[in-house]
């Protein structure tokens, strides 16, 4: 079952997103406005790093910056989105099915390799025949788009510009395209995948 229906649902999603990483106290969701919110320099219990949505699944890349950040975050943003989801479509019960998948990311190559793996999600998952068209992503952020999702610094600092990580991440497509079959060929199709780099 699709996830994401229509650009609303993806843009609910990410204020969403936008919204749970922020530490409490905090405004009530309905009264959060992510264009013109003043808490973006408040604490916060993760840190996005990269991220991309797909119509039945999405991936994230993030940094935990308190304890059980992770496991706060993917909770409250899956239930927030959920209730959104069921209202709006007159259906009940849950939306993600299976088990909340984490990884823990144990060098600055697997860093490097898992943020291209991501963002060359909508590519290999044949959504977009190019990158930078793909709306609900990090990539278009990390090429200087503004979203102000992301905490880029720690991969972008490894590259002479974002130029050069576009052809970091364009130059793997077959890469890409190799690891979504070994995906498919171990997992039972799971909806949220979380990969993080240890709390700091």
């Amino acid at each position: 079952m699709a996830t994401f229906r229509t650009p609303k649902d993806y843009t609910r999603f990410i204020k969403t997103v936008k919204y749970y990483q922020i530490a409490n106290p905090k405004p009530r969701f309905s009264l959060f406005h992510p264009s013109t919110s003043s808490l973006d320099k408040n604490p916060k219990i993760v840190e996005i790093i990269c991220y991309c949505l797909m119509p039945n699944h999405f991936h994230f890349l993030v940094k935990q910056k308190d304890d059980h950040g992770i496991t706060e975050f993917t909770s409250k943003i899956t239930n927030s989105y959920t209730k959104y989801f069921n209202i709006k479509n007159r259906r009940f019960g849950p939306l993600f099915q299976g088990e909340f998948k984490a990884v823990h990311i144990e060098s600055n190559e697997q860093i490097l390799h898992l943020s291209r793996y991501i963002h060359l999600n909508p590519l290999v998952g044949h959504k977009t025949n190019n990158l930078e068209w793909y709306q609900w992503s990090s990539y278009r952020e990390y090429l200087g788009f503004k979203n102000n999702v992301c905490e880029k610094t720690i991969i972008l600092e490894q590259f002479q510009s974002p130029a050069n990580y576009k052809q970091f991440v364009l130059d793997q497509k077959e890469y890409g395209e190799s690891l979504e079959r070994i995906k498919h060929q171990l997992l039972d199709d799971p909806q949220v995948h979380s990969y993080f780099t240890p709390r700091v």
